[in-house]
């Protein structure tokens, strides 16, 4: 009897001790889990920032800033006229529920005020084009805040993203540093493009550098890169003015005294007038897949789809259509 109580008690301390073992694991298990969770690898992710972007150049330069810690939601699409545009009630939703809403400003979006005011936007907002120096209208309605097509200058785009950034580094401090380096990286991008289109532009004969366009989208880009602009089609910045016969043989005349070899339509607008014109002023006509890209980036897969590409696109078609 005695050999059997005697086993077991041995069984009950080996059971102990086993049980004691488990316990010490289970700490130390639990003690390596506490180290996780303050700032291991296995740490959930950061919530990225919602950013609303309203045009397509500006979306793009939203993604260049933000990289991996921004979630874009973009308002317009690609080739639609910004000009006349109007919103969605996804749109309106979309401005409601965001951190950040970046917009191109100079009056590009006339509909967003009413949309912001509809949306309940609580967030910050920013106007990209803020600090840049901005051509003057003609004292027409639609152009009493300027020339809102600051993008066609690579060296305006490098003042807009510092604005994303300023932005995005309020809303999301811990983000400062990658947001600095990513918008160092794509300056480096605009001076290289920037570099390559005035190399491209002073291939061309002076006398040759003469633009005619669907509308005044260019002036940034003709400014920069010394050309001479003849005349557009709709002789505004809005996509939206009113067209006279008076206005197309006003044009047709200046094509002809000015010798300008070429009129380029733009992805975002029919070219059936710029043909018409094309046609009377005994020029040549640059239209389809080889349209300018003038409010709007193209569709992914286009020469258009994003900035960089939309101003080398644009450049190289201007170049080979004018020497």
């Amino acid at each position: 009897m005695s050999r059997i109580r005697s086993s077991a008690g041995v069984v009950s301390v080996h059971r102990a001790a086993g049980l004691a073992l488990l316990a010490l694991l289970a700490l130390f298990v639990a003690g390596c889990g506490s180290d996780d969770d303050d700032g291991s690898a296995s740490a959930a992710p950061p919530e990225k920032l919602q950013v609303v972007a309203t045009t397509t150049q500006v979306a793009d330069f939203v993604r260049a800033v933000g990289g991996d810690r921004v979630q874009v939601t973009q308002i317009l699409r690609p080739n639609v006229d910004p000009h006349d545009y109007e919103p969605s009630p996804a749109d309106v939703k979309a401005i409601g529920e965001a951190d950040v809403l970046v917009a191109n400003g100079v009056g590009l979006e006339k509909w967003l005020d009413e949309t912001i005011a509809s949306a309940g936007f609580e967030g910050t907002r920013v106007d990209a084009s803020r600090d840049v120096k901005i051509r003057p209208g003609s004292g027409e309605e639609e152009e009493k805040d300027g020339d809102p097509h600051v993008w066609h200058n690579p060296l305006n785009v490098k003042i807009m993203t510092a604005n994303i950034e300023q932005a995005f580094t309020a809303a999301d401090p811990a983000g400062a540093a990658a947001y600095q380096a990513n918008r160092a990286a794509y300056d480096g991008r605009l001076d290289a493009l920037d570099a390559d289109i005035r190399r491209q532009i002073d291939s061309l004969p002076p006398a040759n550098r003469k633009l005619v366009t669907n509308h005044d989208a260019f002036g940034y880009y003709v400014d920069r890169y010394q050309l001479t602009f003849v005349g557009s089609i709709i002789p505004s910045f809005d996509t939206s003015a009113e067209l006279s016969g008076r206005d197309i043989s006003d044009l047709v005349d200046k094509i002809k005294t000015t010798g300008a070899k070429a009129v380029f339509s733009e992805s975002s607008l029919p070219p059936n007038t710029a043909e018409t014109i094309g046609r009377e002023a005994g020029v040549k006509v640059v239209a389809g897949e080889d349209s300018l890209y003038g409010d709007t980036l193209g569709p992914q897969g286009s020469d258009g789809a994003i900035y960089l590409q939309m101003e080398e696109h644009n450049t190289r078609t201007i170049v080979n259509a004018l020497k």
